[in-house]
Order: structure tokens, then C-alpha cells, then sequence
């Protein structure tokens, strides 16, 4: 007999395909919220791929890049089993909010606990029922509140692995950075799972270049681990990944009206202006420089910033395989 893969009690066997739905409360009208669970196995032996997006309710663009790998059929595998949970936080979902409805940001309650606040409930479940199944996790989020990422996938430096397989992804940049406690990304890695985490766009926003790029990153991803069939495009990249080995947050010095004036990856020299910020009555025009040559990776794209606002992340180390040499400042 054919292994069969346990999910939430539920059993899946070789070339089977199936809906899984993840019950663990109701909204306080009683009704259900149910958190379907897309599952397809190949009949032939392989890795285990978990796809999530929408940990944060309000991120969007993560859960139409899953979308958009079940509609396209990316995720029916020709070996090993290719697992996709499009929204994880159903709850935040339906209200456009990034965190459980306890008020929890459930990207910091892993693993979470039997008996805790509904966030932490929810975590230990996914933990206990759903993780020990799975050797690659790939999972998608956005930058928060008005603050656009620009295509990247975060890894631990010290994850050889996980650096091959951001390397196969190859979005724009890669971004080295510490994991943090009790995220989801740092819970992985404790159980010895693969992951790649990545950040594109703005909550409540869907932006069709992000979407492609995880998808794209996806599809090669896939394909490394010859899980991919031979039905599906595999796009390539039009250059390797530039790597962030450092960065920092450019903070509004003045209160006011916000002008970006650079785009998302751009590079960008130091001294150099990259926006301004005005009062509405038209007597102050602060003009913002950057202090070291750099990568622009974040933009914040509200129209009003308060003093000490984060307005742009910018690399301060980076390994640009583009060029003829390593630049690094």
C-alpha cells in the first residue's frame, strides 16, 4: 500500500486531490470560518510544499499569488505533494485587518499553545497538524501599512539551503535577516523545514509585477526540486538576485505632505535627493538625501508622514553579481 499523508486527520493517498477545511472557531455570530486547505498529490514519491499567503489578513497581494498558482495549476505536482493555504488569517481577511481578531499578530505566536489566546490556539494547531508533514515552505507576505516592498526574499544567512533556494527563486534582491522569535519563519527553522519568505507590495494592494514575481519565483522553485510539470512556462530571470547583506530605515525628519521622488529597487547615490516633504500651505519644502549609496527596497507611499516616520529602507552592504565587481559600502 501506498504511504498516505495525514493532514488534520484527514488522509490524502498518492495522486489524490483534495479540500481540506481548517476549523478552529466561529465568529461570534456562530457562523463557521473555514480555512480551505488545497492539496495535490502525485502518484510518484517526492518533497512536500507548503504554499501560504495572508498571514496578515490585510496583506493581498500574498494570497493572489497563491491565487494565481492554483488557477494557472502550478501546484499539481508530478512528484511529491505541493500543499497551498491562499489565507491563513480568514479572520483579519474579512475585515482588512493584519492581525486575529484577539488583537494577536499571528506571525508572532508560533509555535503557540493548546490552551492560549485564539491566535496562539490557531498557531499550535498549524504547528502540530500540518508542519511535521512538510520539507519546503514557501510563504508570502507585504510590506505593512503604506510601506511597498520591492520583490525580496528574506532568508538566514546562516541557512545554506534556504540561500540555494533563494538563489533558484531569484527575485530582485535577496535580503539576509535574522529570524524573529516566535515568527512562523523562525518556528521552521527550528523543526528543520526549508523557508523562503517573501515580501512584495503594500497591504490592501495588488500589484500585478509582485504577483508575477512570486509566481515566477515559484514556478523555478518547483522546477529545482523537478516537482514541475512539463505543461508550465518556466519564465527566467532576467539577472541573478542582488544581495542585501545590510540595511537601514531613512526616517522623516519633518512632519508634512510626502513626495517620493525614486522607484522601488532603484539605485541610488549618496547625497543624492530622493524626496521631499512639504507643509499643505506651501512655505516648507525639506528636501531628503540619503547618507550612503544603496539599494531602495521600501518606499512609504502614504501622502502624509509624521516626524521620525520610516520613508525608506535603503541597503548599506550589498553583493551586486551584475557588475564586474562586488560593490559594497
Amino acid at each position: 500500500m501506498k504511504d498516505p499523508l495525514y493532514i488534520l486527520g484527514n488522509q490524502i493517498m498518492p495522486g489524490e486531490r483534495k479540500t481540506i477545511n481548517f476549523n478552529i472557531a466561529k465568529l461570534y455570530t456562530s457562523t463557521k470560518v473555514e480555512i480551505p486547505i488545497i492539496v495535490e498529490r502525485s502518484t510518484q514519491p517526492g518533497p512536500v510544499v507548503l504554499i501560504t499567503g495572508g498571514i496578515h489578513g490585510d496583506e493581498i497581494n500574498g494570497v493572489e499569488i497563491v491565487r494565481q498558482l492554483i488557477y494557472k495549476k502550478v501546484n499539481r505536482p508530478i512528484k511529491g505533494t505541493i500543499i497551498c493555504i491562499p489565507v491563513l488569517n480568514v479572520f483579519g481577511f474579512l475585515s482588512m485587518d493584519r492581525n486575529f481578531p484577539d488583537g494577536r499578530d499571528l506571525n508572532r505566536v508560533f509555535p503557540g499553545t493548546k490552551k492560549g489566546s485564539l491566535a496562539s490556539r490557531f498557531a499550535y494547531q498549524f504547528v502540530n497538524e500540518i508542519l511535521p508533514v512538510v520539507d519546503v515552505c514557501l510563504d508570502f507576505h507585504t510590506g505593512g501599512a503604506s510601506r511597498f516592498n520591492t520583490s525580496q526574499i528574506r532568508i538566514d544567512p546562516r541557512n545554506e539551503k534556504d540561500i540555494e533556494l533563494a538563489h533558484v527563486f531569484n527575485a530582485p534582491f535577496i535580503l539576509e535577516s535574522k529570524r524573529i522569535e516566535k515568527s512562523y519563519r523562525a518556528t521552521c527553522a527550528k523543526m528543520n523545514k526549508s523557508i523562503l519568505l517573501f515580501e512584495g507590495g503594500k497591504s490592501e494592494f495588488i500589484d500585478k509585477s509582485v504577483a508575477e514575481a512570486g509566481v515566477d519565483g515559484v514556478i523555478r522553485v518547483l522546477r529545482h526540486l523537478k516537482m514541475l510539470s512539463s505543461k508550465i512556462e518556466v519564465p527566467e530571470a532576467l539577472q541573478p538576485s542582488i544581495t542585501i547583506k545590510s540595511s537601514r530605515w531613512i526616517r522623516a525628519k519633518y512632519s508634512g505632505m510626502f513626495h517620493s521622488e525614486i522607484t522601488h529597487g532603484e539605485f541610488v547615490e549618496k547625497g543624492q535627493i530622493v524626496a521631499s516633504i512639504t507643509d499643505p500651505y506651501g512655505k516648507n519644502n525639506y528636501k531628503v538625501k540619503v547618507a550612503n549609496s544603496g539599494y531602495i527596497i521600501n518606499i512609504n507611499e502614504s501622502p502624509i508622514v509624521y516626524q521620525g516616520d520610516a520613508i525608506f529602507h535603503i541597503s548599506t552592504s550589498f553583493v551586486n553579481p551584475n557588475v564586474a565587481e562586488d560593490e559594497k559600502e
